[in-house]
């Protein structure tokens, strides 16, 4: 390890290599409860020093791992013992953009949120929102494939990449840049949207082109309470046969809501199962789209309804507080059913689509299996685009529980491909769910596809060192 380090510093200078355990704790473990260890973190500040790096791990067997802000919740950005984290937090620089062209350049340590305040001004945005935005970073976010609340309108990250800087895992550290500043593009095979949601298994992204679109001129939004999730599911058909132009449809289930307003004590409060729709329009049509929705709403026996004519006014009132304090509150709940204070709540965050005609079953079956198990479950989504997200929690030190997990997981993805949906939407394989992927191809007749992943990551990859372990299954072929 020693002389690691010490080659290491020489390539790209003593400031950028660390090796004390507390920067290695930081930098080994992700959002959740996934931790592992380091012999190093290194901290490139050119695409340059990237290359170095990769030159010298391959000629040394050395793997790496590359990190964003390690805000991902499946494991993809945990190292372990036998590599280095490299970690792009000082790659942070907006390069360049242009509204006429509709691009902006960044590189890889850009926080999503310092990109959209940073457009702000102009009236553009970059549309990709998770929840963890503050803190997700550009290249992660192209590592992870991630989507967010207007995902039902602008899709995920491998609709908006327009071009990479990449370096290859291989003997020379190869430079790739791929793509352009054009939103047309047919040179060859697609290997941007080959790295896009690849978790950092193919290559390192040193800058990125991302397509920027105009932010709305003008967000309605609407939250309303349904007894019944017919009803509710009702609602959302109206809305989308009504063919308003639909920016974030959210939805959280009684059980959660209930227990989330119990928690939090939101400004918005009532029974039932919630809805939150927001929409496109533009101020002379603000009040009229409003009306329409809220009249929708009230058809389809929504109660407590709460509405905004813009996203200031949504904030001011506190209408996303319930769906976006839904995590923070399944923490604080699960911290506080432990026993001892020396136990920690193991808490997943499943990430399962359906077609949202189907959602209304995904629900009832998704209940189900939480009974089934005894797992206590809060239920969220994005019921837009029929993407979501059961949270979990056990505790530590319940063995019993513990072993039964993978199973309760495996159900749940199951249950998403009978429903003609996917076992992961936005969050990736990682470490949790590559049983999962194996089990999705076999119910497709299409195991082969594993082994074409295989051989990609054997030709970006050569000698593995980039990410290993992670997202491919290795006992399928």
């Amino acid at each position: 390890m020693e002389d690691h380090v010490k080659n290491l510093s020489k390539l790209i200078g003593h400031d950028k290599v660390y090796v004390d355990p507390a920067t290695i704790k930081l930098y080994s473990k992700n959002a959740v409860y996934y931790e592992g260890n380091a012999l190093a973190i290194v901290f490139p500040e050119s695409t340059e020093d990237v290359s170095k790096i990769v030159r010298y791990a391959y000629e040394n067997d050395l793997k790496i791992y590359p990190q964003g802000s390690a805000s991902e919740i499946v494991g993809s950005s945990t190292p372990k013992d036998d590599g280095i984290v490299m970690s792009f937090v000082r790659m942070r620089k907006i390069k360049d953009v242009s509204y006429i062209d509709s691009y902006v350049v960044c590189e890889p340590g850009v926080r999503l949120v310092e990109l959209n305040n940073y457009l702000k001004g102009s009236g553009y945005m970059f549309p990709i929102d998770p929840a963890s935005i503050k803190s997700a970073t550009v290249g992660g976010a192209i590592n992870s494939g991630s989507g967010g609340m207007m995902g039902a309108k602008y899709g995920t990250m491998k609709d908006w990449v327009l071009g990479l800087e990449v370096v290859l895992p291989n003997e020379e550290g190869s430079v790739l840049r791929l793509g352009g500043k054009t939103t047309k593009n047919r040179e060859g095979y697609d290997l941007i949207r080959l790295i896009v949601g690849s978790e950092g298994t193919l290559a390192l992204v040193t800058e990125a082109i991302l397509r920027i679109t105009l932010a709305p001129e003008e967000v309605v939004t609407v939250a309303g309470f349904f007894n019944d999730l017919e009803d509710l599911m009702r609602c959302v058909i109206n809305i989308k046969e009504s063919k308003l132009d639909i920016l974030i449809m959210e939805f959280v289930d009684d059980v959660t809501t209930k227990i989330t307003i119990d928690t939090i004590k939101p400004r918005v409060s009532g029974s039932g199962h919630l809805l939150i729709t927001s929409v496109s329009t533009v101020k002379e049509a603000a009040q009229r789209v409003l009306d329409k929705l809220i009249d929708i709403y009230n058809r389809n026996n929504s109660s407590n309804i709460v509405s905004a004519r813009s996203m200031e006014e949504a904030e001011a009132l506190g209408i996303f507080d319930i769906r976006r304090n839904l995590y923070p509150a399944t923490i604080k709940i699960a911290s506080s059913s432990l026993e001892v204070d020396e136990e920690k709540p193991y808490i997943f965050v499943e990430d399962i689509s359906v077609p949202p005609s189907r959602l209304v079953e995904a629900v009832k079956r998704l209940r189900n299996i939480s009974e089934k198990y005894g797992f206590p479950m809060t239920l969220g989504g994005h019921v837009g685009d029929g993407n979501l997200h059961p949270v979990v929690w056990i505790r530590e030190g319940d063995r019993e529980k513990m072993d039964q997990f993978n199973n309760f997981v495996m159900d749940i993805m199951k249950m998403a491909v009978e429903l003609d949906g996917v076992i992961s939407s936005e969050h990736g394989i990682g470490m949790v769910k590559k049983d999962g992927l194996i089990m999705s191809y076999r119910r497709r007749n299409s195991l082969y596809a594993l082994k074409l992943m295989r051989e990609i990551k054997r030709i970006f990859d050569p000698k593995s060192i980039l990410n290993p372990d992670k997202m491919l299954p290795s006992d399928v072929y």
